[in-house]
């Protein structure tokens, strides 16, 4: 038996448990990992409240993002041996392959040799982040050498990621946080300017930093009144990639605005690039060609125990922190 992070009814963080399951053997395609470290996402809270794009069946698993080490690999799988260090690109179902626990069976399709040089933590703490943030700003946006992209919830991991892509690609990042508290921060991490879109007037700054050329990309979660402002800024034949639904509010949709400057507003989840080869294969070789020449890095906001799993997604839902949360196991 093993260690398994379940619940057994929706609701906060204090129905997770940790339990002793038996782990099966892995399925054809599949390998067994032993978890060396989790990436905590803002999709495995919306599965254990009840609020995510899939319905859990109870009790539950849950998790998106591991890394590890394969102790033993199924029928079919090419590739890999056991030994092989590996990390998690996020399957599309974590109810069919959740990996918070000490043992977890996932797509081999979906493992990563990632490079050497990073720790356990930082390993588990890549493929989302990452694999979002290129999706929405080179495989969807084009984002391209001094253009403007504005990315909003700026301090998220996905927000980093997509900081620090901007950057590789020769853009010029602007970070869009609630408040000044992190203005500072996410300066360092890269960030050309940062608004803060509660103290300042969002759409008068953004085109005071763009001028004439405008904003040729925006990358956001939230949605929301923040709709309009981001728009008005755009540069005719712009591109708003929403990745989320944080806001409460209803989204307007700027009707004149997106004629008169001819916008595409498009929704996007990472599963459209991790679900097809050509796409998450192109988007594997630049992330790690960053990772390994240090211009992509994981922003580790905090780390918790496995034992501590519930006061991990506490602070995940606190939305205080600063990049990602990793548990080790």
């Amino acid at each position: 038996m093993t260690r398994v992070v379940r619940f057994h009814e929706l609701g906060g963080p204090e129905v997770l448990r940790i339990e002793n399951v038996d782990v099966p053997e892995p399925g054809r395609g599949e390998v067994r990992i032993q978890v060396k470290a989790l990436g905590l996402n803002r999709a495995d809270a919306l599965l254990r409240s009840g609020n995510y794009i899939e319905t859990a069946t109870l009790p539950s698993g849950l998790g998106l993002e591991a890394a590890g080490v394969i102790e033993k690999v199924g029928e079919g799988v090419e590739g890999f041996v056991p030994g092989d260090a590996v990390s998690l690109v996020p399957p599309r179902s974590m109810i069919r392959w959740p990996c918070y626990g000490e043992l977890a069976n996932v797509p081999a399709a979906l493992l990563v040799k990632h490079p050497a040089s990073l720790s356990w933590e930082e390993a588990a703490a890549v493929w989302m982040q990452y694999l979002t943030a290129y999706g929405g700003l080179i495989d969807i946006g084009g984002l391209g050498r001094q253009n403007f992209v504005v990315i909003t919830a700026a301090s998220s991991s996905v927000g980093l990621a997509a900081i620090q892509i901007a950057n590789e690609v020769g853009a010029i990042p602007i970070a869009v946080t609630r408040t000044s508290t992190k203005r500072q921060a996410l300066l360092e991490a890269g960030a050309a300017h940062v608004i803060a879109s509660a103290e300042e007037d969002l759409e008068a700054r953004l085109k005071e930093i763009s001028g004439p050329q405008g904003i040729q990309v925006v990358f956001d979660p939230v949605g929301g009144p923040i709709f309009e402002p981001l728009t008005a800024a755009m540069s005719p034949g712009g591109i708003l990639v929403e990745y989320g639904g944080l806001s409460a509010e209803k989204t307007p949709f700027p009707l004149f605005t997106a004629l008169s400057k001819s916008l595409t507003l498009r929704g996007f989840l990472v599963h459209e690039v991790i679900g097809d080869p050509v796409r998450l294969e192109a988007a594997k070789a630049f992330i790690i060609a960053g990772l390994i020449s240090g211009s992509l890095h994981p922003v580790i906001a905090r780390t918790f125990s496995f034992d501590q799993i519930v006061e991990a997604h506490r602070f995940l839902e606190s939305n205080e922190q600063f990049g990602k949360i990793v548990v080790t196991v």
